[in-house]
């Protein structure tokens, strides 16, 4: 969202598109930046389900996002807080705002669902 507009969506699109960078947030970003005209998106907040892994959390530095906005933590791959600090590390130059763990137990709930289905 950049004030109170949606400006991009996205979902996991890396299998569908054959494409490894095609993860939720990148392809969010993708269409943020097309919709803005700009690839800094300094206005904008991305919302998420689950805790970005180390290549959206870099990406959402390189687009300048003011605010992330996400559920569950992701123990396993987490660049927020859960396994390493890609946002908002001491070294880079850009901070973004965040609120982790907004209705995280229904978000752990979706995503456990989504999975079980797919097995």
């Amino acid at each position: 969202m950049c004030g109170e507009r949606i400006v991009g969506r996205g979902w996991n699109r890396n299998i569908t598109d054959s494409d490894p960078t095609a993860h939720a947030e990148i392809v969010a970003l993708r269409e943020a930046g097309a919709a803005v005209g700009n690839h800094r998106l300094a206005e904008c907040e991305l919302f998420a389900t689950i805790e970005p892994c180390a290549m959206c959390a870099g990406a959402l530095v390189h687009a300048r996002i003011r605010r992330l906005v996400y559920g569950a933590d992701d123990p396993k791959a987490g660049a927020v807080q859960s396994v390493m600090q890609v946002l908002n590390h001491p070294q880079l130059n850009h901070k973004v705002e965040v609120r982790a763990g907004v209705l995280a137990g229904r978000c752990a709930e979706l995503l456990q669902m989504f999975f079980k289905k797919r097995r």
